[in-house]
């Protein structure tokens, strides 16, 4: 945890890291606590409304039991384990599993289509899987194309081509050596959009676990205080619900509530709190926006201490809300998977500063740069970069060193986002760089998006871009232009809304369809976003 200090200046000043040079993420938020043999882990509401209690000692029996039916069936260090399920206690089970066995876990969202999981899968070299029945029988549609998949798990019984969970962990051991592995070698793989071509695999180690933990405390005014349990409707597929929420909250002994959601609906998520006394929450701004629309009165049962949101913009309104609703500040926060959690609010213990999204957290160096890597002055905009080395930030993009050499420019970690820095080191947010488009917190390259469409019969051409959206930030919003014999119609909309929804994601379709004879291109043939944007 961070040592207390009266002000920002000191905190950073005496915050030095501590990496060890053997270090593995299952030790260190699941194993150290097992001590404490009743200590809460987990509270995992499930969808009829039935509540179970999860123990530290649960967990590593259980994860145990797992990583010895992984041998068995012939994991080795470093092989790759999808895991394709919503929030539910087997994720955790499955990712401890998967570190003790120096293998390295790809959490998959269970809204991607076929299209989507057959390329992160078929990328990684995914040699084991575990799911329920609906993912299950999604990859039994594409398992022919995946010809390093090995095992398919499912946590709702064997199906034909797919084992059975809880037989395998009857099958396996209390016991379990956890392979010792160095704070550098690989854990995990989480896909990121970008703006053109395929979605790329960031490589974390077990080291960034460690990297996590300032910005995730800061961000909930010191994460870890007497009666403290955290929720977020954000999925454990994504960065900020897997390692923000559940890691950093275990890592800490805090327990975690587990409440999976088919759409989030703010008067649901208002009862969930108030049930379970929920004190610390990370939502997403879209969410927050949702919670807005509900009567202030109806916020009396809630005790939170500590509200962190972040993934797109905060806006001043929603911090106004909060404060005279709620009765705190919201702490928001900035980072990207590549390296995460390096900017952050901490309301307890400096001032928050309109259209500012925070300071570098103790241990970051953080800086706004030219594109020769040159720090710019103070209140000047350039691009939002991270000093290196950083015990967060990522080994390299998966199967791309282009990408990951473009990430860099000399010591710095360039994250694709333009802000300024002013004299006490408030970082502004000002906009990206790049095509990427925030929907509803999540980031969404338009790449495998267009590409999608244009597989569609009727679709020549395909561009994607965020249109603003009081609600989400941005929507997604696609031009089409058609193939001769083809004619516009809302009925082809519509099928072309589907499309995507079943091929891709349900995330990612676009919710507007506009169709053109032609789309703006450079002498190259690139299509011109910008002025689709204007």
């Amino acid at each position: 945890m961070l040592p207390r200090a009266d002000s920002y200046p000191t905190l950073v000043h005496q915050f030095k890291w501590h990496i060890p040079q053997s270090y593995n993420i299952a030790w260190d938020i699941c194993d150290k606590w097992i001590e404490e043999g009743d200590r809460l882990a987990l509270l995992y509401e499930s969808i009829e409304g039935v509540v179970s209690r999860y123990t530290f000692k649960d967990f590593h029996l259980l994860s145990n039991r797992l990583a010895n039916a992984f041998a068995t069936l012939g994991l080795v260090s470093r092989d790759r384990v999808g895991i394709l399920l919503p929030q539910r206690p087997e994720v955790g089970i499955s990712h401890l599993a998967t570190y003790r066995s120096g293998a390295i876990a790809v959490p998959l969202f269970t809204l991607f289509g076929k299209d989507a999981l057959r390329y992160r899968l078929k990328d990684s070299g995914a040699k084991f899987v575990v799911t329920d029945s609906v993912g299950a029988n999604t990859i039994a549609s594409i398992r022919d194309e995946l010809p390093d998949l090995k095992t398919v798990i499912n946590v709702d019984g064997a199906i034909d081509g797919a084992e059975d969970f809880d037989r395998l962990l009857e099958l396996g051991t209390d016991s379990f050596k956890t392979v010792r592995t160095a704070a550098e070698d690989p854990a995990l793989i989480i896909y990121t959009s970008g703006t053109t071509g395929d979605p790329k695999g960031a490589l974390l180690p077990h080291r960034s676990m460690i990297g996590h933990m300032p910005g995730v405390e800061f961000s909930h005014d010191f994460l870890g205080q007497p009666g403290d349990l955290i929720w977020s409707p954000a999925d454990w597929a994504w960065i900020g619900g897997l390692v923000d929420v559940l890691f950093a909250a275990w890592q800490l002994g805090v327990p975690v509530l587990a409440r999976r959601f088919e759409k989030f609906d703010p008067g649901k998520a208002l009862d969930l709190m108030g049930r379970h006394s929920v004190r610390n929450v990370f939502m997403p701004p879209t969410a927050l926006r949702m919670m807005r629309t509900i009567s202030s009165k109806k916020f009396s049962r809630l005790n939170l201490r500590s509200l962190a949101s972040g993934g797109e913009s905060l806006g001043s309104e929603l911090q106004e809300w909060s404060k005279n609703t709620l009765g705190i500040f919201i702490n928001e926060f900035y980072g990207q998977t590549e390296c995460n959690m390096t900017v952050s609010g901490c309301s307890s213990l400096y001032a928050l500063k309109a259209g500012a999204i925070g300071r570098a957290a103790p241990g970051h160096a953080v800086a706004i740069i030219d594109q020769e890597g040159n720090e710019k002055p103070y209140g000047e905009p350039g691009m939002i970069a991270v000093s290196t080395p950083n015990p967060v930030m990522f080994l390299g993009y998966w199967n791309n060193e282009l990408a990951t050499k473009d990430k860099f420019i000399g010591n710095w970690l360039v994250t694709g986002d333009t802000g300024s820095i002013d004299e006490e080191g408030y970082i502004k947010f000002i906009g990206r760089d790049d095509d990427v488009i925030t929907s509803a917190g999540y980031r969404i390259g338009p790449g495998p998006i267009e590409d999608c469409l244009t597989a569609h019969a009727s679709v020549q051409l395909a561009a994607v871009i965020g249109k603003p959206d009081e609600t989400r930030t941005e929507i997604v919003k696609a031009y089409v232009v058609l193939r001769e014999g083809y004619e516009s119609s809302g009925g082809l909309q519509e099928e072309l809304k589907a499309w995507v929804k079943d091929r891709l994601s349900k995330h990612e379709y676009p919710r507007e369809i506009e169709f053109l004879a032609d789309l703006p291109k450079t002498n190259t043939g690139k299509i011109i976003r910008r002025l689709l944007r204007a």
